[in-house]
């Protein structure tokens, strides 16, 4: 069974032989350096997120969750759930800084410490036993230095696999660390809900709905050729593998990111074909010089909406470089797209069409791409006019299944292909 051990250590330490994976996650990361650095709120619901009437949360203390607040809830909805919380407006510079300190103090226990944003990282600390003890040891040891060095808390999952180690530190919020000792991997997932499953979303939930399965055990019993008939075979063999608590990656650091991109909420719905071509350009052009500083390159380039009161669409093309050297393609880029040049083409895939109300999902026919853009001319299906937000990302190759469910996080909304 689950073992916890909290209260800075002073519980006895649980069984964690063979779990050298820790998945260390800080609570309420933006809004507890907001606290430290105004103490005077301690206790108090606090809620950073967008000052616009369209800004969403990007962090809220636990008084403010007890009213219903989350990540990612827009800011009317939350000013309705709690009218008496603190709203501040983010600091990324200061949050960037702090993820930064946090690292250090990660890299310090190991060098196999991978990022997955500026809060939360797996650590293999299979290196480490000999010098600092044992597994449940080091979460205690980070726990402590985060609070001392940074004045904020985080909760660590400490297991035998990278999947189950992150359910352990969500289970341990906040300020907590929880063992899943590697003999009670079913005992703690079995009766977990198949949402707790990574890769199930909302479809993949109806679908398992539909066939009456409701937990973890649910799944691991079922056959897989059940499975696999409404799901796909590659989705029913991941799920089947994680519901026996079945995770092979390994903690790799230095990942590099699948994917880049800009993003920008208007304060207001525009219409303007002029202005969606102009904000579109100049997303390509952040974008690309994210894409330079990295030295990195990229094959697709993803474009999504957001649209009145809540749809939300995306459009994705592969770049297709022409013999030689294609239109956006540096010298020794491999025939990808890493300059807003490339990115023009893109902008004709909103800035002309205005398609009929409620024909969100039927085929659009483009406007006209500006002059000397690639893929000029061609027609196929689209997304809606550009409404409330847009966002351009460059995307690289696949991604691992932390990355996949972050992004289905931030763009729930299905992928209509260029034709």
């Amino acid at each position: 069974m689950p073992q916890t051990a909290g209260n800075g250590g002073r519980d006895a330490l649980p069984d964690d032989t063979g779990c050298h994976i820790l998945h260390v996650d800080m609570d309420a990361f933006y809004a507890s350096v907001e606290i430290r650095d105004r103490p005077e709120l301690a206790g108090r619901p606090v809620i950073v997120g967008g000052a616009s009437g369209r800004g969403v949360v990007l962090s809220a203390t636990y008084p403010a969750r007890a009213f219903g607040v989350r990540s990612a809830m827009p800011v009317t909805r939350a000013r309705r759930l709690c009218p008496h919380a603190v709203f501040l407006p983010p600091r990324h510079g200061l949050y960037s800084s702090v993820s930064k300190e946090v690292m250090a103090v990660f890299r310090s226990i190991t060098p196999d410490v991978e990022p997955l944003a500026l809060d939360e990282a797996f650590l293999d600390v299979s290196g480490a036993l000999r010098r600092l003890g044992t597994p449940a040891g080091i979460g205690e040891l980070i726990r402590r230095q985060v609070s001392q060095q940074q004045g904020i808390t985080c909760s660590v999952g400490v297991a035998s696999s990278k999947f189950v180690a992150k359910l352990a530190s969500v289970h341990c919020k906040p300020d907590g660390l929880l063992v899943i000792p590697a003999h009670g991997v079913i005992d703690f997932l079995h009766p977990l809900p198949v949402a707790a499953l990574w890769g199930v979303g909302e479809r993949t939930g109806q679908a398992l709905a539909r066939l009456g399965l409701r937990t973890v055990a649910d799944i691991a019993h079922t056959p897989a050729d059940t499975l696999e008939r409404d799901l796909g075979q590659a989705a029913a063999a991941h799920l089947h593998a994680l519901a026996w608590g079945r995770d092979p990656r390994k903690v790799t650091p230095g990942v590099h990111e699948k994917s880049i991109g800009a993003e920008e909420t208007f304060p207001v719905d525009i219409d303007d074909p002029e202005v969606i071509r102009r904000e579109l350009l100049r997303l390509s052009g952040r974008t690309a010089r994210g894409l330079r500083s990295a030295d990195c390159a990229a094959r697709t380039i993803v474009v999504k909406l957001r649209l009145r009161p809540v749809r939300r669409g995306r459009a994705r093309r592969p770049r297709q470089a022409p013999p030689g050297r294609g239109a956006g393609e540096r010298p020794g880029s491999g025939g990808r797209c890493r300059h807003p040049a490339g990115l023009r083409g893109a902008a004709g895939i909103l800035a002309g069409s205005r398609p009929r109300r409620g024909s969100h999902r039927r085929p659009i026919r483009h406007g006209r791409h500006p002059a000397g853009c690639p893929g000029r001319g061609r027609s196929g299906r689209g997304m809606m006019w550009c409404r409330s937000g847009l966002v351009l990302r460059y995307r690289g190759g696949g991604s691992d299944l932390a990355s996949a469910r972050r992004e289905r996080v931030r763009v729930p909304a299905a992928v209509y292909p260029f034709t």
